[in-house]
C-alpha cells in the first residue's frame, strides 16, 4: 500500500487530484457524507442535544475500504471542500475511521490545480471543529424543525407533508406576492409618444413627459396639438461612466446563469460542481468577490493581449456579505487564458459565462455619452423628450454586458441622435397617446427568489438550490406557463389635424417559469404564520444564520443556540397540538346551495383541494369535488363551486359502454370501461360535448394497438411493446431491449427468438444494480 491516503468526497474530484500526485498517494472517495442523523428517528437528544449519527446501509462497504486503506497508510490527508459542510465530511471521516490524529492532515484548496493542491499539502492544518459544530448545529435545528413541525401539519392540513426552516420561510415569500397580485388595484393610463421629422427628412420618436389618467385628458391634449408648432428648447448631453459587475459569487451565478443562459438554480450547482471537480473553476461556493494575486496578473495579461492596454483595469472588490462559513475567493476560472474547455454544451456555457463575469470585472469602465433634448409644444407647459446615447469607448461592454432587472421599463430604449440645435423646428408626423395598464407586482422566478432570500439573509447560496427544488417537490409551489389574458386598449392618433381612434388588443399577465404558491402552499403558509410567527418570521431566520457565524468563529457554543430556540419553540409545538378548532386548517365557508339548503366549503383534502357540498355532521354523506386546474380556495366563488358537482357527467354509449366525464386527483378525465384518458388542456369539461368525448376515447384506443405489438398468449406471459426508446420484450414483470436488428421485424419474431433476447440479457440486471449501488454510495 502506497504511504499516503488522500481522501475526497467526489470520485470526479478524486480523479482529477490524482493526475497532480506522485505515485506515492493514493485518492479515495467517500461518496459525500458517511455519517448522518437516522432518517426515521428524532435522532437529537433533548437533554444535551448531542446528534445520534448512524453509517447507512449503502455507506458499509465504502467505510469498510476506507477504514482498510487508511489502516495500511503512513498519512492519512483529508482533502473535502473547505466550507462547513467540507468540514464537518473530514470530522466524521476522522471519528468513524479512528485516524490518528498525529498520522491525520487536513488540506483545503479553493481550485482544484497542480500547483493549489502541492501548496495545500505543503500547508495543512487540524480539523476547525468550530466549523464542524456551526454544521451540527444547522443540521440539528433543521431536524428539530422538521421533525416537530411536520406531523402538526399531518394532523392539521393532511398527511404527507412537511416543513422546514428555511423552505418555510421562502414558501412566505411566494404565498404573500401571490396576495400581493390578487389585492393589486392599479389605474390604467395613456402614454402619448410623437414621430416627429426635422427639416432633411431624418424622423426623431419622443414621449410626452407626462401619462393622462383618463381617455379625456388624453384626447383634450391632442386637440391642444392641433396646428402647434414644436421646437428643441433644451439639449443635455453629460458624459456617463459605466462600471463592471464584481466576479460571480454563487448567488449571482445562480441569478445570471438563469436570466442568460435559462438554467434552474440546481442545473447550475450541478454544472458548476461537475466543472470545479474537473480543474475548470474555482469553488463554487462562495460569498466572496474577492480574486487572487494570481488571477489579477493573468487576467491583465489576457485583456491587454487579446484587447489593448486601454482596456485594462486591475480591480479587487471587497464582499458586503457577512459570514465565515463561504471560501474566500470569487468563483473564477481557474486558468485565465482557458477561453474554452471540454465537456457538454450546458458545461461550455457555464464556464464562457463565468469566464466573461471575470475578464470583464478587470477591464476598464465604459464611457458613454447621453444626451436628452426637450422640445416644447406652443401654448402648453408639457414638453416632449428625445433621449439618445452613444458609447465613445465600449470597454468591459465589448466582453460582457450584465442582465438588466425585470423591473427596469423596456419601453425606455436610447438610440444614436442627428445633429440638432436649439430653436430647431420640429413638424409632427403624428402624435399617439395609447392605453396602458399598471402592472401588477411580478412573481418571482428562481433568480429573483434567491436574490430576495439573500438580500434578506434567509439560508445559505449553497442552500438555495435544494430549497427551491423541496418546495417544489411538496407542491408547495409550482412553477409553469401562464397564458395571460387578452384586454382591448385604445389608441388615439393626431395626423394632420385628425384625430382617430381604433381598438387593439393586447395580452397580459403572460408568465414563463415563474414560481406560484399551491393551494396546499398558502394553507400551510398560513398555519404556520399562525402558531409559529418566529419560524416565519424573516429577521428570526437571518439572525438564526448570524449565529451560525458566531458558532463558526468559536464565539459561543452550539448547544446553548439550539437550547435557547427549544425552549421556546417546544411549548408552541405543544400548544398548536392542543387546540381544537370547530373547522379544518385551512377551510373557506362559500355558502349555501340554493337548492338544498347544503354548506358549500372548500378546504384541502386527502388528495389536495376539494369542494364539500353538505356537512359531515348531518345524517345525508357530503359529496367532494375536486378543485379543476387554475381554481384556488382563496379566489373560488360559490357558482364556481357548485359547477364542479355537475361532474360526473354520463355522455352517453360507445360500443356498448358508458361515456363518463369525471374530475380525479390529477385533473378531469374521460371514462370508457377501463380506459382514462385525461382531458386535454384548453377544453373544459362541463362544455364537451359527446362526440368529443368519443374522439379521446378513439384516440388513446389507437395509441393503445399501436403500443401492443405482439401478445405471445397468457400461458407465454410475453409480450412485445412500443416504448419511447423503441420496441421492447415485457416478460414476467421485467422489460428486455430488442436490439435494433430486429426492430423491423417486430410481428414475425416467435417466442424462441425472444427468449434468446431474454437469456442474453438475463446478467444485465445484476451489472445494473452493482452500478447503482456505486452511485448511490
Amino acid at each position: 500500500m502506497k504511504q499516503n491516503l488522500v481522501i475526497v468526497e467526489s470520485p470526479a474530484k478524486a480523479k482529477t487530484i490524482e493526475k497532480f500526485l506522485g505515485e506515492d498517494y493514493t485518492v479515495l472517495s467517500s461518496y459525500g457524507h458517511i455519517r448522518d442523523l437516522k432518517k426515521k428517528t428524532f435522532s437529537v437528544d433533548i437533554d444535551t442535544f448531542q446528534p445520534q449519527y448512524e453509517i447507512p446501509a449503502d455507506k458499509a462497504k465504502v467505510v469498510a475500504a476506507l477504514k482498510k486503506s487508511a489502516s495500511e497508510a503512513k498519512t492519512v490527508w483529508l482533502a473535502s471542500d473547505e466550507d462547513r459542510e467540507g468540514e464537518a465530511i473530514s470530522w466524521h471521516l476522522a471519528e468513524v475511521l479512528e485516524l490518528d490524529p498525529k498520522t491525520t492532515r487536513r488540506i483545503v484548496f479553493h481550485e482544484i490545480t497542480k500547483n493549489a493542491i502541492l501548496d495545500a499539502i505543503d500547508h495543512p492544518r487540524n480539523i476547525d471543529i468550530n466549523l464542524v459544530n456551526a454544521q451540527q448545529a444547522r443540521r440539528v435545528l433543521d431536524r428539530i424543525v422538521g421533525f416537530k413541525l411536520s406531523p402538526v401539519l399531518w394532523r392539521k392540513v393532511k398527511p404527507s407533508l412537511s416543513a422546514g426552516r428555511v423552505q418555510s420561510v421562502a414558501v412566505r415569500l411566494i404565498v404573500e406576492r401571490e396576495r400581493e397580485i390578487q389585492n393589486f388595484k392599479g389605474e390604467d393610463f395613456y402614454r402619448v409618444t410623437a414621430l416627429l421629422k426635422m427639416e432633411d427628412g431624418t424622423e426623431l420618436k419622443a414621449e410626452l413627459n407626462h401619462r393622462f389618467s383618463t381617455q379625456e385628458e388624453a384626447y383634450k391634449f391632442l386637440t391642444q396639438c392641433q396646428g402647434a408648432k414644436l421646437t428643441i428648447s433644451d439639449i443635455q448631453t453629460k458624459p456617463v461612466k459605466r462600471v463592471p459587475a464584481p466576479p460571480f459569487t454563487t448567488s449571482t451565478l445562480q441569478q445570471e446563469a438563469a436570466h442568460k443562459l435559462g438554467f434552474t438554480v440546481a442545473q447550475t450547482m450541478m454544472l458548476a460542481q461537475h466543472l470545479y471537480e474537473n480543474g475548470c473553476i474555482t469553488y463554487m461556493r462562495t460569498d466572496s468577490v474577492n480574486l487572487s494575486t494570481l488571477c489579477l496578473g493573468a487576467s491583465k495579461a489576457v485583456i491587454s493581449e487579446q484587447m489593448g492596454d486601454e482596456y485594462v483595469k486591475t480591480r479587487q472588490y471587497h464582499t458586503q456579505t457577512k459570514g465565515a462559513q463561504e471560501a474566500h475567493e470569487a468563483i473564477r476560472p481557474t486558468y485565465m487564458d482557458k477561453t474554452q474547455i471540454e465537456g457538454n454544451s450546458q458545461e461550455k456555457r457555464l464556464y464562457d459565462l463565468i469566464w466573461k463575469r471575470t475578464i470583464a470585472s478587470q477591464m476598464a469602465d465604459a464611457e458613454l455619452e447621453k444626451t436628452q433634448v426637450n422640445i416644447t409644444i406652443d401654448g402648453l407647459d408639457d414638453y416632449f423628450v428625445v433621449t439618445g446615447e452613444v458609447v465613445k469607448f465600449d470597454g468591459f461592454l465589448r466582453v460582457y454586458r450584465e442582465t438588466q432587472q425585470e423591473e427596469e421599463n423596456s419601453e425606455d430604449t436610447c438610440s444614436i441622435l442627428p445633429p440638432l440645435a436649439i430653436g430647431m423646428a420640429l413638424e409632427p408626423l403624428q402624435i399617439s397617446a395609447t392605453q396602458r395598464f399598471a402592472q401588477k407586482p411580478i412573481r418571482y422566478n428562481e433568480a429573483s427568489l434567491v436574490r430576495k432570500l439573500e438580500e434578506l439573509g434567509i439560508g445559505r447560496p449553497s442552500t438555495y438550490a435544494a430549497t427551491i427544488t423541496t418546495i417544489q417537490q411538496r407542491e408547495y409551489v409550482s412553477k409553469g406557463e401562464v397564458l395571460g389574458e387578452e384586454r382591448k386598449y385604445l389608441t388615439m392618433s393626431l395626423k394632420g389635424n385628425n384625430i382617430e381612434t381604433s381598438e387593439n388588443t393586447i395580452t397580459v399577465g403572460a408568465e414563463r417559469g415563474k414560481l406560484r404558491p399551491t393551494d396546499t402552499g398558502i394553507v400551510v403558509n398560513d398555519f404556520l404564520h399562525d402558531n409559529f410567527p418566529d419560524i416565519m418570521d424573516y429577521n428570526f431566520t437571518a439572525d438564526v444564520e448570524k449565529r451560525f457565524d458566531d458558532i463558526a468563529e468559536g464565539k459561543e457554543p452550539w448547544t446553548d443556540v439550539i437550547s435557547q430556540f427549544y425552549n421556546d419553540f417546544e411549548p408552541l409545538v405543544e400548544k398548536s397540538v392542543n387546540t381544537r378548532s370547530e373547522h379544518k386548517v385551512g377551510e373557506r365557508m362559500l355558502g349555501n346551495d340554493p337548492k338544498t339548503g347544503f354548506p358549500v366549503t372548500v378546504k384541502i383534502g386527502r388528495f389536495g383541494p376539494v369542494v364539500q357540498l353538505g356537512s359531515t355532521e348531518a345524517a345525508e354523506k357530503p359529496r367532494f369535488s375536486q378543485l379543476m386546474k387554475g381554481q384556488s380556495l382563496e379566489t373560488i366563488t360559490l357558482e364556481e363551486a357548485l359547477e364542479l358537482f355537475r361532474l360526473p357527467r354520463v355522455m352517453g354509449e360507445y360500443e356498448g359502454k358508458k361515456v363518463i366525464i369525471g374530475a380525479g386527483r390529477f385533473g378531469p378525465y374521460v371514462a370508457h370501461g377501463d380506459t382514462y384518458v385525461s382531458i386535454p388542456k384548453g377544453m373544459n369539461p362541463l362544455e364537451m360535448t359527446f362526440e368529443e368525448s368519443v374522439i379521446l376515447v378513439h384516440k388513446r384506443n389507437m395509441e393503445e394497438k399501436e403500443r401492443h405489438l405482439k401478445n405471445f398468449g397468457e400461458e407465454a406471459d410475453m409480450e412485445i411493446l412500443n416504448g419511447r426508446y423503441g420496441p421492447y420484450i415485457v416478460y414476467k414483470g421485467a422489460n428486455y431491449r430488442l436490439p435494433k436488428n430486429m426492430h423491423d421485424k417486430v410481428r414475425d419474431l416467435t417466442l424462441e427468438e425472444c427468449m434468446a433476447v431474454i437469456n442474453s440479457q438475463e446478467e444485465k440486471p445484476a451489472a445494473a444494480a452493482k452500478r447503482k449501488y456505486n452511485r448511490k454510495s
